[in-house]
Parts: C-alpha cells; structure tokens; sequence
C-alpha cells in the first residue's frame, strides 16, 4: 500500500520545505488550497492580493458543505492517486477534515513541523511570497486556531519536526521519519 502522510504546523513553520522535498522524491502533491483557487475560478472571482477574498470564500464554502469540506472535495483525487504512489497532502488546517479523512484513509500519518514562534515570525516577515507583518501574523495564527481548529491535527500528529534550525537539518529529520516505516 502506498503512504499517505499530512502535512501540518503553524503559518511559516517550514511545511513548503518538506512537501517540496517529498515531490523531489517522486510523492504526488494534493494541495487543499488549489480547491479554493479552482472553484473561485469557476464562479469568476478574483483572487485579492491581501487574500481577503480568498479567505472569505473558504469560509462560505465550509459553511455551505461542512467543516470537512476540503477532504470531501479531494477524497476522489486521494483515493485515485494514491492506487499510483505515495501522497503528501498539503493544506490540511482542521481537525475535522483530519477525521474524515482518517476513517477513510486509515493509514494517513499526520508530520508536523514547528519551529519557535519568535523565529517562525522573523521567517514568515521576510518570506518571497505571502510575508506577514507580526500583527498579520498573530492575527492569522489565532483565527486558525479558533475558527479552523487547526491544533487538534498539531497537537495529535505522529511525528514532528523541529525547524529551528536549517532546511536540511529538517529534512533529515523527514528522512529518518519516512525510515521508520510511515
């Protein structure tokens, strides 16, 4: 059978690094954002550069099909790959889109990565893509705990990286989580 593992941790924690790896080494990357992006295409709306319109869609897609809705949306493209190869699935926030796909995918491992929060703000601000300001930050951090339960699958993943230090110290430690039989 082949893997399925999940990527999960704070905005800027390191997350792209690993994914990106896996993909390097052949796994099929499942992006949860690119439902948002599709179906924004799909009904004409434009993405905003402050993602504003980005995150008010998601919210009116979860309020209209479930918190879960993400999962839903991807099981098909899951299941249809994963007959394929390994799977890294990248953008799972809830701990509900976590359930629904654990009862279905029973061999789903979550990896998170963490990193310290002061240092994972330093990284985020000076990011190419989507930097945040601290305020931006802290306010992106708490609306995904409060409103998409992002910790359940943080706090309950069965391994972790500390990114705290380079990117290839984190990716050996993904190397020695994927030896260990995921």
């Amino acid at each position: 059978m082949n893997r399925l593992i999940a990527v999960v941790g704070m905005s800027g924690s390191g997350k792209s690094v690993v994914t990106e790896y896996l993909e390097s080494v052949g796994w099929k990357k499942i992006y949860f954002g690119g439902v948002t992006y599709k179906l924004m295409e799909e009904a004409g709306i434009e993405r905003t550069p402050d993602g504003k319109s980005e995150k008010e869609f998601r919210e009116k897609l979860r309020a209209e099909h479930g918190p879960e809705c993400y999962a839903k949306f991807l099981e098909p493209e899951i299941r249809e790959e994963l007959e394929k190869r390994d799977v890294v699935l990248d953008g799972l926030y809830s701990w509900y889109e976590y359930k629904y796909l654990i009862e279905r995918f029973p061999n789903l491992k979550l990896v998170c990565v963490v990193v310290d929060k002061n240092l994972r703000y330093q990284r985020v601000a000076v990011r190419p893509e989507r930097p945040f300001d601290e305020e931006a930050i802290r306010y992106r951090d708490l609306s995904e705990i409060e409103n998409l339960f992002k910790g359940g699958p943080i706090a309950y993943a069965d391994y972790y990286i500390l990114n705290n230090g380079t990117m290839e110290d984190e990716i050996n430690r993904l190397k020695e989580i994927l030896e260990e039989d995921v």
